[in-house]
């Protein structure tokens, strides 16, 4: 028999064995010595030390887009190396299937967050947040809510059910923000996430401290944890509450995010009927959110909400499919579910299925009958579907109450729109729900009155067959979690998951003070006049250059040039009695868009130089009308510069603001150019 290895915690720049004997971890299907862990002995405010110390000052010096660069890096580098952790995964229970969700799944993630991050953030240490608030008449007192680093350290507590994943996800947005992580996984399947770290470490791309990871129990770290420190959970409601009430939790407010147990549903519109592709989509994600990670997911459907005319069909579809899902060994190939995580687990899911047998009866599976199509029945966590059915789901009472974490769903009918919303409530609050249906009013009914109680709806139909993500895929731009029971909180999101482990602080001075704190140019702010700003690449263009251009007279010939080259013949441009019956104009008035165009005329330097390309406008807004006769000028500021890195140029914004010939601002846009960082042809012209 193969040694199990002992695993080991990473804190303060090493690894480091517990001091005691340990707990064996068992193989999820063969019941055979994987690891033994124990995190005895650490001492975890020096953890966080080193964390907030070594680590935290390095990654906020980076810019956001260093950032990112690290985190691309590091997924590339983690993806090369797959297959060690896919056979590692098998120890899990986890089929390839599941091993992919979880491993490449948790992998593409950090890189989808490198990726946005590069996109929708600055190249910058500081985010803005908003626009600048004017607080004084004279546009001499302003103000500006920023977004900055904690200075602490991130305590992530994951569940076992996605040792990759669970920890990818959460981490990618904190080092993003500029945080350090503490990752401490689920005992049961620590040995892959451990894995990975050790792989993650040997990149040296981190910084370090950046990442540590505590392998066993977190002793008295939350003792340690402070106002500038962040905890996330995901686990069970029970110990999340625990978790949440710790005295130094509370006393120093820390940033608590809870992602918990629920009793998520999926509903089967009124039109889906037997034999429509709604009703057999259904059928199909239901089965699979049963048996994906042999249902050990806390996105899973656990309540399946149905009409009523419908169940007798629908369960029939699910018995049948459900009993065709090979069971047996997560790396054989005619296997399609695995083991659940522990016999431990099947026994809590065995308890779990006779507690909802006081409100609901078993219409399809058994779980004291274990059939396999490969392993021992007794020595693997293996359990097969169970489908259970509660006639009147109003008064069962444990079917909104207990989950069976693992493959088990219970069936429940309703009779009109009204009661499946009433059913789907009483979950108090889950994660996601689902609904099935191809009815456009049915969809916005069954979204409103759900969305309040989940933290996502997913709509499935006919038309997203092919490229829906399904029910239970958490997906980085869109939040994760969800309100009452789900535990409150969120993560993803995108940029709003980046922007959790920030404070958001509002900063009020002076247009020049306050532009030098956020590296963007504010109306006040000094300004410096002389080359066109066009001529000037990234190695020399200032926030604050600035053009004030001639100006440009507009004549009745200039609109009627341009509504019939155009098309836009709308009747302010052409009519003058009509212009002159609106209740904003004063008679026949210029075309915004030819405002914006003789703008650009305007402003434009014609010659080859360090402007590679415009590629966009912002907030573009008309505030005054343009008659014949107006005079138009335009003055030009740069707003904010973004070098892009790896790349040979960067991203300009350009404050646009046209005035008439009495001052007032006709237009107010950002510019978007795309600048050289250097410009040698000029060099080589001189």
């Amino acid at each position: 028999m193969t040694t199990p290895r002992r695993l080991e915690s990473y804190v303060c720049g090493r690894w480091t064995p517990g001091d005691k004997p340990g707990q064996t971890l068992l193989d999820a299907a063969t019941g055979a010595p994987v690891a033994v862990i124990d995190a005895s002995g650490i001492d975890f405010a020096a953890a966080l030390a080193h964390g907030r110390e070594a680590a935290g000052p390095k990654l906020r010096a980076m810019s956001f887009h260093e950032r990112a660069g690290m985190l691309k890096a590091l997924g590339l580098a983690l993806m090369a190396q797959k297959e060690e952790f896919y056979a590692e995964s098998l120890h899990t229970g986890a089929t390839r299937t599941d091993g992919w969700v979880d491993i490449e799944g948790g992998i593409g993630t950090m890189l989808a967050f490198a990726s946005k991050a590069r996109r929708e953030l600055p190249n910058a240490r500081l985010l803005t947040d908003g626009e600048v608030e004017m607080l004084s008449r004279d546009g001499s007192f302003v103000a500006q809510h920023v977004l900055t680093p904690l200075h602490g350290v991130a305590v992530h507590i994951n569940a076992y059910n996605f040792p990759i994943w669970g920890m990818l996800e959460k981490i990618a947005p904190t080092l993003l923000a500029g945080v350090p992580c503490l990752v401490k996984p689920a005992s049961q399947t620590a040995y892959l996430t451990e894995l990975m770290v050790r792989r993650i470490a040997q990149t040296g791309i981190l910084p370090e401290g950046a990442l540590q990871l505590i392998c066993g129990s977190v002793g008295d770290l939350l003792d340690h944890v402070t106002e500038q420190d962040a905890v996330t959970f995901t686990g069970s409601a029970w110990t999340g509450r625990k978790l949440r009430t710790h005295p130094a939790v509370i006393a120093n407010s820390v940033r608590f995010t809870m992602e918990a147990d629920s009793l998520n549903a999926a509903i089967l519109g009124p039109d889906a009927v037997a034999g429509t592709p709604e009703f057999d989509l259904f059928v199909r994600e239901v089965a699979r959110e049963m048996t994906v990670k042999a249902g050990q997911k806390c996105t899973a459907i656990r309540r399946v909400i149905a009409p009523r005319a419908q169940v007798e069909a629908l369960v029939a579809a699910l018995d049948q499919r459900l009993g065709q899902t090979p069971l047996g060994l997560p790396g054989d190939e005619g296997t399609r579910m695995g083991p659940l995580a522990s016999l431990g687990q099947r026994e809590e899911v065995r308890e779990r299925i006779r507690d909802l047998q006081a409100a609901a009866e078993i219409v399809a599976g058994d779980p004291d009958a274990v059939r396999v199509t490969s392993g021992d029945a007794d020595k693997g966590a293996f359990l097969n579907p169970v489908l259970m059915y509660a006639a009147k789901p109003f008064a069962a009472a444990a079917v909104h109450e207990v989950e069976a974490f693992g493959p088990v769903a219970t069936v429940m009918p309703y009779d009109g729109l009204d009661e499946a919303l009433a059913l789907a409530r009483l979950g108090r609050g889950s994660l996601v729900t689902s609904v099935f249906t191809d009815d456009p009013a049915v969809a916005r009914d069954l979204v409103l009155g759900a969305a309040p109680w989940h933290g996502r709806v997913m709509i499935g139909n006919r038309g997203s067959a092919k490229s829906s993500t399904g029910h239970g895929s958490p997906l980085a731009p869109l939040v994760h979690g969800g309100p009452g029971r789900a535990g409150g909180g969120e993560e993803m999101g995108g940029i709003r998951g980046v922007k959790h482990y920030m404070q958001r602080t509002a900063v009020q001075g002076t247009p020049r003070l306050l532009s030098a704190v956020t590296g963007r140019w504010i109306p006040g702010a000094d300004v410096q006049q002389g080359e066109h700003p066009f001529r000037k690449s990234l190695a020399e263009l200032r926030i604050g250059d600035q053009l004030v251009t001639a100006a440009r007279i507009v004549t009745r010939e200039d609109v009627e040039h341009f509504a019939q080259f155009t098309g836009d013949t709308f009747y302010a441009h052409m009519d003058e009695t009509a212009a002159r019956a609106n209740p904003f104009f004063d008679g026949r008035v210029a075309h915004g868009y030819l405002v914006a165009s003789f703008a650009a005329g305007l402003f434009v330097e014609p010659n080859p130089g360090p402007v590679l390309a415009n590629y966009g406008v912002d907030n573009l807004r008309f505030l005054t009308p343009v008659y014949f006769g107006d005079s138009l000028q335009v003055r030009l500021t740069c707003k904010e510069i973004n070098p892009r890195e790896n790349a040979g140029h960067g991203e300009v914004r350009w404050d646009c603001q046209v005035t008439n010939q009495k001052a007032e601002v006709v237009a107010q846009y950002d510019v978007l150019t795309m600048v050289a960082k250097t410009w040698p042809q000029a060099a080589a012209a001189e």
